[in-house]
Formats: structure tokens, C-alpha cells, sequence
């Protein structure tokens, strides 16, 4: 079978990493993969952050977790020592669905790239918040900007699971 058919069959989420860093030039390569995702009309209207500042990377974390309402000490983004955060333009009338294939792009990279990956939720609501825009000033971007969702990266810090069986009836052909 082809080998990107096959690497999209394999990738499974990671939710428990190892402390190591990732080399910059393995997400190099991925936030290029991302990069690279199609959009509506061309118009290439997603933007990604790299973190890999652990105080940064904490600080989003605990940001995430206020958010989505679990027990202090939880880390939503399971010790990945390395996240891409996808926004879209607001303004763009496809622009989560652009961001979501740059999501699709940056997992399946790094997956073919030996590490393992997780889209985390909720930075939509990071985004709107204060603190998401005083970021966003802060790094200089400017216009407004919708979170798509956190990408987060590292070494698998066990052996990801094969893929469950597909569900049946979920193709029709005509």
C-alpha cells in the first residue's frame, strides 16, 4: 500500500510523552508539512506558533486546563515538551476548515517523523480570552485570529496503540 496511505491508517493520538526536546529541525519540518495543507481559494490563511519555551508551554497548559474544568496539576497537553498552536483569520470564510487540515498535516508529519502528536481542544476559547490576545500582541500578530487547536509534539513515551476497527456502514457508494 502506498506509504503516506499507510502512515494515515498507523498515526494514532499520543497522550503520554517522553521529557526529551525535539530537535528544531524535526519541527521545522513539520510546521513546513502544515504549511503545506490546501485551503479554500489559496488564500493560506492559518498561522502557526511553535512553543517549545517550557514557561510558555506551561502557562498555555494551565491556561487549557482552567478551560476545560480539570482538578489543578491535570496538564491537558500530557508532558509534550513541544506544541504548534493553529489560528485562522477570522475573516476568512474557510478558515477552520483551512486550519484543521494545517492540524491533519502537522500529526501526520510528525508521525512519519517518529514522534507522536495529539490535537488538544479548547484554543478557540484561549484565543477570545484576554490573556490568548495579550499573547498574540505580545508575539506581534495582529488581526483577529480564531484558535483551531494545540498540536502537541514529542517522543511517545510508551508504544501507541494499533487503530480499533472502523466502524461499519460509514461508506456509501452510489
Amino acid at each position: 500500500m502506498n506509504e503516506i496511505i499507510e502512515a494515515m491508517k498507523q498515526r494514532r493520538s499520543c497522550r503520554a510523552f517522553r521529557p526529551d526536546a525535539v530537535p528544531q529541525t524535526l519541527l521545522d519540518q513539520i510546521a513546513e508539512a502544515g504549511l503545506y495543507a490546501a485551503s479554500g481559494r489559496n488564500r493560506q490563511a492559518a498561522r502557526i506558533i511553535t512553543v517549545t519555551d517550557p514557561q510558555l508551554r506551561d502557562r498555555l497548559s494551565e491556561q487549557n486546563r482552567m478551560i476545560g474544568g480539570w482538578a489543578e496539576g491535570f496538564d491537558p497537553f500530557y508532558g509534550a515538551p513541544a506544541l504548534m498552536i493553529v489560528l485562522a483569520d477570522k475573516e476568512c470564510p474557510t478558515g477552520i476548515y483551512d486550519g484543521s487540515l494545517v492540524m491533519g498535516n502537522l500529526m501526520l508529519a510528525a508521525h512519519a517523523l517518529g514522534l507522536g502528536s495529539c490535537w488538544i481542544h479548547r484554543a478557540k476559547e484561549e484565543f477570545d480570552s484576554d490573556a490568548g490576545k495579550a499573547l498574540l500582541t505580545q508575539l506581534g500578530i495582529e488581526g483577529e485570529w480564531e484558535g483551531i487547536g494545540h498540536c502537541i509534539l514529542g517522543y511517545p513515551a510508551e508504544e501507541l496503540p494499533a487503530a480499533p476497527p472502523r466502524k461499519e456502514n460509514r461508506l456509501n457508494q452510489i
